[in-house]
Parts: structure tokens; C-alpha cells; sequence
């Protein structure tokens, strides 16, 4: 695992179509219990090289019921995006994260973590890459419907800040969600 974590942080395959320097960003150990597969690094996250340092970081954390010590325990959760490194601004938000990473990736990153008992799918690119034909027509109804994706998978809403809206609309997710959430996370760590 530390020699693929060492390749994967030297990546440099789509350096044509980044902002700037490509900075891939992972976290993951063998014993990894929790996997979370969110969308792309965001600009803080990637000057300060640490996954999930942000706002969206700082929400999810929340809602798992977790420590920053335990969050950033690759014992207890890997950190993989779909796309390693920061993809650039968009119209409305960050650019989606870069194809080339996932397909070259992940699986040689999943088979090693030996100690995985749930993948969590945070956003819609995460959700479409991995539940296939098995995605609903909106990222809404996976994220009611996650009882039928267990035990392998739980989708989620991405938790930006730009999301605070959907959740205002959807306030079964935390009522129902959340705690359900932090239940099968306490149980698995």
C-alpha cells in the first residue's frame, strides 16, 4: 500500500488540464474500515495537502460523529476522490473532478484495504461511477434508499456549504440520515 500511495501522490497524468501543479491527495492504510469516496480536492484542501480540510470537511466529520484524530486515522478511514487533484473553478463551483483518476486507481487502491466493512459515496459522481445501473434518477432518491445499497455502499449528499439548500429542502436528512449515520460508524470503528 505505501509503495502505491507513494505512486499515486506522483501521478501527473491529466497536469494538462489542472490550474496548476498537479498535488494528488489520498489517504488510505490496509486496515481502512471506513472508505469514503468524495468528489475532488477543493483549493484549500490542496495548498494545505490534507483531505477534507475545509468547511465540507469540517460538516462531514459532524455528521460521521467523529474526532479529526479519528478522521484522520487511515486505520479507520481511507480518503479517495474521484479525481486526486484540485480540477480548477468553474461557472457555478469547482470543476468536476478529472476522469483519468478513478479508472487507474481506485481498484488497485480498494483491493488492497483488507480491513473495509462500508464505502461511503459522497456526491453524484462517486454515486454513478460505483452504483452503475443501480443509480436512482436523482441523487436524492440513493440517499433515501440507502438501506438498499448496505452493506457495502451509503450515499450521501457532497456537505458543502453550497449544499445547505437541498438539505433545507430535505430535512429527513438530518433527522433520519445523520443518526443512522453515526450509528453504523460507531459500529464499524
Amino acid at each position: 500500500m505505501d509503495k502505491l500511495l507513494r505512486e499515486v501522490r506522483k501521478c501527473v497524468v491529466c497536469a494538462k488540464f489542472l490550474p496548476g501543479a498537479p498535488n494528488p491527495i489520498v489517504q488510505a492504510s490496509i486496515h481502512s474500515k471506513i472508505v469514503i469516496i468524495g468528489q475532488a480536492p477543493g483549493q484549500k484542501v490542496d495548498s494545505s495537502g490534507n483531505p477534507w480540510d475545509d468547511q465540507s470537511g469540517n460538516e462531514l466529520r459532524r455528521w460521521l460523529g467523529v474526532t479529526n484524530e479519528q478522521f484522520y486515522d487511515s486505520k479507520l478511514f481511507a480518503l479517495i476522490p474521484m479525481g486526486f487533484c484540485y480540477p480548477g473553478k468553474g461557472k457555478s463551483g469547482d470543476l468536476p473532478p478529472r476522469p483519468e483518476c478513478a479508472p487507474l486507481w481506485h481498484h488497485q487502491l480498494l483491493e488492497r484495504i483488507k480491513g473495509k466493512k462500508l464505502t461511503l459515496l459522497i456526491g453524484q459522481y462517486s454515486q454513478k461511477y460505483y452504483l452503475g445501473a443501480r443509480f436512482s434518477p436523482t441523487l436524492t432518491e440513493n440517499i433515501k434508499n440507502y438501506k438498499e445499497f448496505l452493506p457495502d455502499f451509503l450515499p450521501l449528499v457532497h456537505p458543502s456549504p453550497r449544499n445547505k439548500i437541498w438539505q433545507k429542502k430535505n430535512p429527513w436528512f438530518e433527522q433520519e440520515i445523520i443518526p443512522a449515520l453515526q450509528l453504523i460508524t460507531a459500529a464499524m470503528l
